[in-house]
């Protein structure tokens, strides 16, 4: 972090056994408000996961105050920097999994794949019997993904088992190994895998993010950038912020070629949903994007989220 970047961002989750969720929601809240911290926690009882950012005392202080617990001991944390507040409000949220597969009985803590640090990716990959699964959805695929990895498509990480269910010959009597953004996916995705009898299941240690951070570009298998889940929209290599944006209209990040599209207009429409959307919708996109232009002019702080 620096003069020009005094945001830090935390990707943090914990697979455990938690039996107390309605009692941290609220002091976790309090603690995060009081010192500034905004982004989203989510509680349930197979663990935490969340991305946060703050300042740099702030988040030390929130990941000590996690790891003080017993059961957050060990917390996986990815840490990023931002040059101004990528989230417009702090929440912390009961949910009935903090990454949402819907299938039931599946345990993460037991069953899911061998890690892969990021320094050895690159040659599991690169093995010919090796298949290699982007587990994220299609509007985080198409910003950037590995180099020969297989898109399943999905518009929800529910879509998953459907997919392997569908295209389960792929996957027989090959080495499969998976990734995500940073790492929770793939727990449950290969702890699902490995339950229907598949047994040679990989998973990129720190996901995405940890790659992006430890490997040097070049010596990078990774193509394009990768979506984040806050206003940064992605970043690249290093975990600089990246070039998308995103569309105002639909919510899917856009490439600076995307926005060459004539049916590209900042804060109204993209390529991908201008068909979609009626004039009448466009006018109404048009007119916000005015007013966050005018707040901003007027130094007024963000006008969305505030």
């Amino acid at each position: 972090m620096n003069s020009s970047t005094p945001f830090r961002v935390a990707a943090l989750y914990r697979f455990v056994r938690l039996d107390r969720c309605e009692e941290l929601r609220a002091p976790l809240a309090a603690f995060c408000c009081g010192r500034g911290i905004k982004g989203t926690l989510l509680i349930a009882r197979e663990g935490i996961n969340g991305t946060v950012a703050g300042s740099e005392t702030a988040i030390a202080e929130l990941i000590a105050h996690l790891e003080a617990m017993p059961e957050f001991a060990g917390l996986d944390v990815k840490y990023s920097a931002a040059s101004e507040m990528p989230f417009h409000r702090m929440k912390v949220r009961l949910k009935r999994e903090i990454v949402t597969m819907g299938v039931p009985d599946i345990d993460p803590l037991a069953g899911a794949g061998a890690y892969v640090d990021p320094s050895d990716w690159n040659a599991l990959i690169s093995d010919p019997g090796t298949v290699v699964i982007d587990t994220r959805n299609d509007y985080e695929v198409s910003l950037g993904t590995f180099a020969g990895a297989v898109d399943p498509k999905t518009t929800s990480f529910r879509d998953f088992p459907d997919w392997v269910a569908r295209n389960r010959e792929i996957l027989d009597g090959r080495k499969v190994a998976m990734f995500c953004t940073g790492g929770i996916r793939c727990e449950k995705a290969t702890a699902y895998v490995r339950s229907l009898g598949i047994g040679d299941v990989f998973h990129l240690k720190g996901g995405i993010l940890k790659y992006l951070e430890d490997v040097p570009a070049e010596e990078s298998l990774w193509q394009g950038e990768c979506f984040v889940f806050d206003e940064r929209v992605s970043v690249a290599h290093g975990l600089t912020v990246g070039d998308a944006e995103l569309c105002r209209a639909c919510r899917h990040p856009l490439t600076a070629a995307d926005r060459l599209s004539p049916k590209f207009a900042e804060g109204v429409s993209c390529e991908r949903c201008y068909d979609s959307r009626t004039e009448a919708d466009r006018a109404r996109y048009a007119e916000r994007h005015r007013q966050v232009e005018l707040a901003a002019a007027r130094g007024a702080g963000p006008h969305i989220g505030s």
